[in-house]
């Protein structure tokens, strides 16, 4: 579209502004799907090299793109480098075309596109394990915006060395991310995620600080090769964080959340520092904004990001299935499930401790509602209640279910003291008959 109306010499600032969106709007769609497919093409052990390797590929692109799209320019003009780039995307189309997705056996029909997605909303806001990596990137990046936002103008300003001066320093932040991306796996290896993470945010803020109040250009140069290493260091643990610890079923949905968060916070922030630097100036912007990742960094200390590593995701397929007279409707609903667990009353705390755990999984897995009761007239009987909101909901619970959720189900069935097996029950809601 944008090489034909350059072409034509058509582009008005509207239809430019168009294009952007809709290409805004492609690289959304695609990127979770993208990066959910890398778990499907490695095996789980070689994830997080898979995934720096992506980040790899995708900063030397950034790096080597603009420079080679000038380059195109001059030679042959906008039109011809919109023509280019179009074509460059057959070669990944056809990789596509013929790559086989290892089949997955599904005994339930596909979930709607609405339903999918609230799903998505719901697993993820019950799973702390995703909602760590989501905090402590959006916080970042927030701040971390500065740098990319502002570069152009100390090159243009501070630095007076115009666009090639400006090419330099962003080449020397893609260098960066390479040699960040091969001492990855060794600081991993001898480091927690959390300080990869912790150090990498450090070793940006004070980039972002020399951008501020350094004025030599070769010292500006280091500073980016440093900032290029910390960001692919922290986006790629953030990102591995978020892909190993979630089953395969919710992972495009999981970094779906994740990314509209993070990308969120990159053009907020974007915008935020250039209001920022255009009342306070660029370096009180730049200034203010590493005290803001310090800040932040300070804020969500406490949030830890759990590695996925030793984690089964795999389905379990050990729930029983469910004993009906006959197979409801799929839709048909709600469903209420009772579980009755016989505990002694001296250990009835630590039960209950132990069934928040699988609360949180009832609740990301689908349910709408649970609660744990005590009967009143038999203090050992303890009943768990959890409605979901129909019947296919409570069969794609069954298939949900991982061997990391059973082993957190089997601790609370521990304490069942009851000669046979806690007592399941499926209660369907009856529909309402208007009384005569």
């Amino acid at each position: 579209g944008l090489w034909a109306f350059t072409a034509a010499h058509a582009t008005t600032p509207g239809l430019l502004l168009t294009f952007t969106f809709l290409l805004g709007l492609g690289a959304a769609l695609n990127g979770p799907a993208w990066q959910a497919s890398i778990p499907e093409m490695v095996p789980r052990e070689d994830l997080p090299a898979a995934v720096t390797l992506g980040s790899i590929g995708f900063n030397i692109a950034r790096a080597l793109g603009p420079a080679l799209a000038g380059l195109v320019v001059a030679a042959a003009g906008p039109a011809v480098t919109f023509l280019v780039n179009a074509i460059s995307f057959l070669g990944v189309l056809v990789v596509l075309f013929f790559w086989r997705r290892p089949a997955e056996e599904a005994m339930l029909p596909a979930e709607r596109i609405w339903g999918a997605m609230t799903t998505g909303l719901r697993y993820v806001r019950h799973a702390p394990e995703v909602i760590a990596p989501t905090i402590r990137g959006c916080t970042f990046v927030l701040c971390g915006a500065s740098l990319w936002a502002l570069l152009p103008l100390v090159a243009k300003q501070d630095l007076k060395s115009g666009p090639e001066g400006y090419g330099l320093l962003l080449g020397a932040l893609g260098i960066g991310a390479v040699a960040g991306a091969m001492a990855l796996p060794h600081l991993k290896r001898d480091n927690s995620m959390d300080a990869v993470v912790t150090v990498a945010t450090l070793v940006f803020a004070a980039a972002t600080l020399a951008l501020a109040y350094v004025h030599s250009f070769w010292i500006l140069m280091l500073a980016m090769l440093l900032a290029g290493g910390a960001w692919l260091s922290l986006l790629s643990s953030l990102n591995v964080a978020v892909q190993t610890v979630v089953p395969s079923w919710v992972t495009g949905r999981a970094l779906s959340v994740y990314m509209l968060v993070f990308y969120a916070g990159l053009a907020g922030g974007s915008a935020l520092w250039g209001i920022v630097g255009e009342h306070l100036g660029v370096s009180r912007a730049l200034l203010v904004s590493a005290i803001g990742m310090i800040v932040g960094l300070a804020a969500t200390f406490r949030i830890h990001l759990r590695s996925g590593e030793g984690l089964n995701l795999a389905p379990s397929r050990q729930w029983p299935a469910p004993i009906v007279a006959r197979d409801p409707e799929p839709d048909r609903g709600p469903v209420m499930v009772t579980v009755r667990y016989r505990i002694d009353p001296a250990r009835a705390e630590e039960f209950a401790a132990a069934m928040r755990g699988v609360r949180r999984i009832r609740m990301r897995d689908g349910a709408m509602q649970w609660g744990l009761f005590v009967d009143a007239a038999q203090p050992d009987l303890h009943t768990e209640v959890f409605l979901v909101k129909s019947w296919i909901e409570h069969l794609r619970q069954h298939e949900r279910v991982t061997h990391e959720d059973d082993d957190v189900q089997e601790r609370a069935r521990a304490f069942h003291v009851g000669p046979e097996p806690p007592e399941v029950q499926h209660l369907i809601g009856a529909p309402a008959r208007p009384v005569r």
